[in-house]
């Protein structure tokens, strides 16, 4: 029983998390969206990113926060630690390559790896026991 919670725990947290993604991309699409003429290249990806306005990275840190806070925090209360820890992972790594293939600020990547390791650090804490009645 407690494999098939954590597998549940992991995917629902995965799915908040991916939910989440496409909101914060969404959100970055509308006050930043890609030019008329953009072709998807790599060469344009990276341009487009290196036009970002310094506020709207600012504003991304703490929902990447959000995102990373909720997601592992549903696949901790649903799957405990075993499925908290890979939906973690997963998203520090996908940060990561989003970070390392694209020419981000240094302060948005030190940033997003000072909040994302945080808010993943608050989804794992363990709650205080609830104080009893005295009798």
């Amino acid at each position: 029983m407690a494999f098939l919670k954590a597998i549940g725990g992991f995917i629902a947290g995965m799915v908040v998390a991916f939910v989440l993604v496409i909101a914060v991309e969404g959100y970055s699409a509308v006050v930043h969206p890609f030019p008329e003429d953009f072709d998807g290249s790599m060469e344009e990806v990276c341009l487009h990113v290196e036009r970002y306005p310094a506020w709207v990275l600012a504003t991304v840190i703490p929902m990447w926060g959000l995102l990373a806070f909720l997601g592992v925090k549903v696949a901790n209360w649903i799957g405990n630690w075993g499925a908290a820890i890979p939906v973690a992972l997963l998203l520090l790594v996908a940060v990561g390559f989003n970070q390392w293939m694209a020419p981000y600020p240094i302060w948005f990547e030190i940033g997003n790896f000072i909040v994302m390791p945080l808010a993943i650090w608050f989804a794992l804490a363990r709650r205080k026991p609830p104080v009893e009645a005295a009798e």
